[in-house]
């Protein structure tokens, strides 16, 4: 039986897990024991997306959820890297190798695991199996996904009333339905807010193997070309690539908006940090930590698992006093947040 219990603000949300230390490269095979006595008993394992551990933004944020579950539950976890150039197979077996070492659940952070994951989870039927950001069939299988829009959206409330330019820019990491969700809406926040801010968009390749997801040089590039045509606020939605932007928005004095995490709060960014409006965030930490819980309570999710406004599961950082003192910035958020909420606004996804 497939089990799809509906997600309330106790499982899941966006100020629930923050990145207690910024993330460093490299791979781990075994996270720890942990504390509370788990032994060897083994739980939690994610594999991790383009660009790993260290992106400041979308894999870090799952890490932070695995920090969590691993604290609270007392158990070993493991957390292994992406390899440059991986076929489906690659990812195959490293999926059937944490499911075979016993971990549970075992997560794949993004959409690529798709094939490679539909394919493992019927050969473990006894392992619960998620991923982020895409839709995988399977009586074992969790998808984790998110109301990019949404967050997006507010980001473009925020941009429309802090530019001074009447123009913004979008950095896509690559161009696939996903990313261009979170394009739609900004655009559409941006538009609903004042007509007269134009949007200059740009995706940096076609293809993850591109680096789109792991290039900062490629971001620092685009946002830089945005600028010159008058952008002074840019949003990235670039994984690892993303820091090329914010890096280049500071460079020139304007704002950047960050994605996923609260990046104006992370370490490794925080010489850029005064540029960091906002942040579009995205609970990726949330989402892995609701299912490692629903697992270690004997109640695992399976099925599609929408995080959206209405669960917290996306929103829209504070963190950044400048925030709050742009005229009417801060009203206009509250009211579109209301509006996505109540449906009163349909948020676009292309």
């Amino acid at each position: 039986m497939r089990r799809t219990a509906k997600l309330t603000r106790v499982a899941v949300g966006v100020a629930s897990i923050a990145l207690a230390a910024t993330a460093c490269g490299g791979t781990s095979s075994d996270s720890g024991s942990g504390n509370g006595g788990g032994g060897d008993k083994k739980g939690l394992a994610i594999a991790y997306d383009i660009g790993g551990k260290g992106d400041q933004s979308f894999n870090d944020a799952a890490y932070a959820g695995l920090q969590k579950a691993q604290k609270e539950f007392g158990y070993k976890t493991a957390d292994i890297e992406p390899t440059e150039g991986e076929t489906d197979a690659d990812k195959e077996q490293r999926l059937s190798s944490l499911a075979k070492q016993g971990y549970n659940p075992v997560v794949g952070v993004g959409f690529a695991y798709g094939p490679a994951m539909e394919a493992v989870a019927k050969k473990y039927p006894k392992t619960t199996f998620g991923i982020v950001d895409s839709v995988v069939q399977g009586d074992n299988v969790a998808s984790l996904v998110f109301a990019e829009q949404e967050a997006s959206y507010l980001a473009g409330v925020a941009a429309a009333k802090a530019t001074k330019s009447n123009t913004v820019g979008f950095v896509g990491g690559v161009d696939v339905p996903l990313i261009r969700k979170f394009e739609a809406g900004y655009k559409q926040g941006v538009q609903d807010t004042d007509p007269k801010v134009k949007v200059v968009s740009q995706y940096l390749t076609q293809t993850a193997e591109e680096g789109g997801f792991s290039s900062p040089d490629k971001g620092k590039a685009a946002a830089e070309g945005q600028i010159e045509k008058g952008s002074d606020v840019e949003y990235a939605a670039a994984g690892l690539s993303g820091q090329g932007v914010i890096e280049a928005a500071a460079k020139a004095k304007v704002w950047a908006i960050g994605v996923d995490s609260d990046q104006y709060k992370q370490a490794a960014l925080a010489n850029y940090k005064g540029s960091i409006l906002t942040s579009a965030l995205k609970d990726v930490g949330g989402s892995v930590y609701a299912l490692a819980k629903s697992v270690q309570d004997g109640k695992p999710l399976t099925g599609t698992q929408t995080f959206d406004l209405k669960v917290n599961g996306v929103g829209l950082a504070e963190s950044n006093p400048e925030l709050a003192k742009i005229p009417g910035l801060s009203d206009a958020v509250a009211k579109a947040k209301a509006g996505i909420i109540d449906g009163s606004i349909k948020v676009k996804t292309e």
